[in-house]
């Protein structure tokens, strides 16, 4: 099975606008129309209905306690989400109403699934064939799950927050040495920031271009899994940092942040979410699908193998449902990507 073809995917937001709210409001005391009037500068868009999304009855129900949040890094390099952008990056967010857990599953980009309308292809193309909603309408189709909310961003976004914060320490080996600057060249191509080349390993304050740079770095020894260890690392930094800015630092922060957020999720919604995220941490991050080969056809793409028994595990491991039987959507699905691939184990 080939890593080097699998996306990264990562808890870009939940670190950077939700924990950004959670500091900007509880430990900093900001009033509400304060407030507000940050998370006004979002990019507010209104999603169709749960039956649209491809929410059935029997899944809502069986998905009560849970909050799931699709999470979207596309390859767009200006504030523009709609159609003909891919997701590079897809993270299903899915947070226990209970007990404040939060569980993020990476779904790799070029994962072989049915997106309505066009048939079987590599799921990053859902975003875009149809923007958010028909991405999330095939995460649900083809997971059995129960999303209605998603945030969206792009590289451009990651690389300007890091700026905000005036940089961030990351500690780079030898091997990464070798590929980073070809990342650092392209990124500042895209993005249109200067930066410098890194020449030898070691621990360096590096800036938004550098940083999203070593996130994009996959031929190394471990390939995609190391790669989203990477971008892990990348946000833990930023995340740690932010936690030292003072509230000027923090305002100009937002300021800068908040309107690259593209999202459905309302300014009062995320208020309302505050006196429950003392509670909130993440405790697992998993990539999905679990199971997977290699195929070229037309193109290359990695196929679930199946889909239906990686669905399975997805729902034991975020969900805790330890008999689960997946829809017959899902099965149908399963049964059409071992006929067109003739991959079932």
């Amino acid at each position: 099975m080939s890593k080097e073809e699998k996306k990264k995917g990562v808890n870009i937001f939940f670190k950077i606008v939700i924990v950004l709210i959670l500091i900007i409001i509880i430990l900093l005391g900001v009033a509400f129309f304060y407030v507000k009037g940050k998370l006004d500068k979002i990019q507010k868009v209104e999603l169709p209905k749960d039956e649209e999304l491809g929410i059935t009855e029997e899944i809502e129900q069986k998905l009560t306690g849970y909050r799931n949040i699709a999470i979207f890094g596309v390859d767009s390099r200006a504030d523009d989400y709609g159609r003909g952008n891919r997701s590079d990056c897809i993270v299903i967010a899915s947070i226990n109403n209970d007990t404040g857990e939060i569980k993020l599953a990476s779904v790799y980009r070029d994962t072989y699934v049915n997106i309505d309308g066009y048939g079987l292809d590599k799921i990053t193309h859902a975003y875009s064939y149809g923007e958010a909603p028909l991405a999330i309408k095939t995460l649900n189709k083809n997971l059995d799950l129960n999303i209605n909310e998603f945030v969206t961003v792009n590289f451009d976004s990651v690389a300007e927050a890091v700026d905000q914060l005036g940089g961030i320490k990351l500690t780079i080996d030898s091997e990464e040495i070798k590929y980073i600057n070809g990342y650092i060249d392209e990124t500042s191509r895209v993005t249109g920031k200067k930066s410098q080349h890194i020449t030898q390993p070691g621990t360096y304050t590096v800036d938004g271009v550098q940083a999203v740079a070593y996130s994009r770095i996959r031929y190394t020894a471990g390939g995609d899994y190391k790669r989203t260890e990477r971008m892990r690392t990348v946000i833990e930094a930023m995340f740690a940092k932010l936690k030292t800015r003072n509230l000027k630092e923090i305002n100009s922060f937002a300021d800068a942040i908040l309107p690259h957020v593209y999202t459905n999720i309302s300014a009062t919604d995320i208020i309302s979410m505050v006196p429950s995220m003392a509670k909130y941490k993440v405790t697992e991050s998993v990539g999905w699908p679990y199971n997977t080969k290699g195929k070229t056809m037309d193109r290359w793409y990695g196929i679930p193998v199946t889909l239906e028994s990686n669905v399975i595990q997805l729902h034991k491991e975020i969900f805790g449902e330890e008999d689960y039987v997946p829809s017959d959507t899902v099965k149908s699905i399963s049964q059409s990507i071992v006929n067109k691939t003739g991959y079932k184990n």
